[in-house]
C-alpha cells in the first residue's frame, strides 16, 4: 500500500471547498469561506463544504 505524501495531500485538501449548489471545486481559506465572502464562479451560491477525502 502507497504511503501518502504530505505535499500531495496538501495540494489536494488544503483549502479546497466544493459548492452545495453546482459541485465545482474552489481554493480559498477557510476564514473567508465562514465570513461568506467567496461566491462560486459558476453558480455565483455562497454554501460550501469541505472536500471529502477518499
Amino acid at each position: 500500500m502507497p504511503t501518502k505524501l504530505p505535499a500531495a495531500q496538501a495540494r489536494m485538501y488544503h483549502n479546497v471547498f466544493v459548492c452545495k449548489h453546482c459541485k465545482t471545486k474552489i481554493r480559498a481559506e477557510s476564514r473567508k469561506i465562514l465570513e461568506g465572502k467567496i461566491r462560486c464562479r459558476k453558480c455565483l451560491h455562497k454554501a460550501f463544504r469541505p472536500v471529502r477525502r477518499k
